[in-house]
């Protein structure tokens, strides 16, 4: 079976993804994308298949996945829960992979293009700082990140679990998801319709549907309300306009709509969000 080919895009003001997931996202079947992964499951149990690798999985496992290296997750129940952690080798720089430094990094890096499965002492110490990524902030999140990685590169706890190496994916300029998340980015601000983008795609909209989740692990209007509030947030912070006019220019037709989407993915209120973020930043 060929893997579906999936594409993954960090939050606003983020170089990489940091999430809790359950069950429903492991449902597309096995997939690939140019992200390394970083996943610990913290609840369920089930069956793993990472490259020719196939084996189970339990609460506590933490699995390392390499770039473009074919993977997929089934569970035993509902009640799965994991902590995922997805990011480009280069996304903190070349020259800083290139540092003395880096070498174990970059080492384990590799190591990761046959899948790894962490154990031993490593597997003991490693959940509370894979754990608090989900809470870290802005720089902190990149050292967060690189003291998970030097923990794996140092105490080499690890199993490699595929001799077959990945396969570096060949894009192609006429794959039809690129050209909706650039439409998607471009007219975010006015109204876009599920018959606009699945014409776009030369797909029917059921069809369109299927494969857009398939693809993004996440429906096209889950996918628009991020990509419209990730705008009106940007406009929160960069400009004094009244949270009504940001409402409209994210291409939003009703403010309590909008309001729900804005707390269903951030938490908070627009108004708190723009206050809590000044509090912050006063020096």
């Amino acid at each position: 079976m060929k893997p579906i080919v999936q594409k993954v895009l960090p939050p606003q003001a983020c170089s990489f993804v940091v999430k809790t997931v359950d069950a429903s996202w492991f449902q597309p079947g096995i997939h690939q994308h140019v992200e390394f992964e970083l996943i610990l499951f913290t609840q369920g149990a089930g069956t793993v298949y990472i490259g020719e690798y196939e084996g189970k999985y339990e609460a506590g496992d933490i699995f390392f996945i390499g770039s473009n290296l074919p993977h997929l997750c089934k569970s035993n129940s509902k009640s799965l829960s994991a902590l995922v952690i997805q990011f480009r080798d280069n996304f903190w720089g070349s020259q800083f992979m290139n540092i003395p430094e880096f070498q174990s990094i970059n080492q384990l890096l590799k190591l990761a293009t046959s899948g790894l499965q962490v154990k031993g002492y490593c597997k003991q110490n490693l959940p509370h700082i894979i754990q608090s990524l989900e809470t870290a902030t802005g720089i902190y999140r990149v050292i967060t990140l690189l003291q998970c990685l030097e923990t794996i590169s140092t105490l080499k706890d690890c199993i490699v679990l595929t001799k077959k190496k990945a396969h570096k994916l060949v894009h192609r300029n006429s794959d039809p998801i690129d050209k909706i998340i650039e439409f998607t980015l471009s007219n975010c601000h006015q109204q876009i319709s599920l018959s606009q983008v699945s014409i776009l795609a030369c797909m029917s909209i059921a069809t369109f549907c299927t494969w857009f989740k398939r693809r993004m692990h996440k429906t096209f209007i889950d996918f628009l309300n991020e990509v419209r509030i990730a705008y009106a947030c940007n406009q929160l912070l960069q400009t004094n306009k009244p949270v009504t006019a940001i409402c409209y220019e994210s291409g939003y037709n009703t403010v309590a709509y909008f309001h729900r989407q804005f707390f269903r993915l951030k938490k908070t209120t627009p108004l708190q969000y723009r206050k809590s973020f000044a509090v912050k930043h006063i020096y």
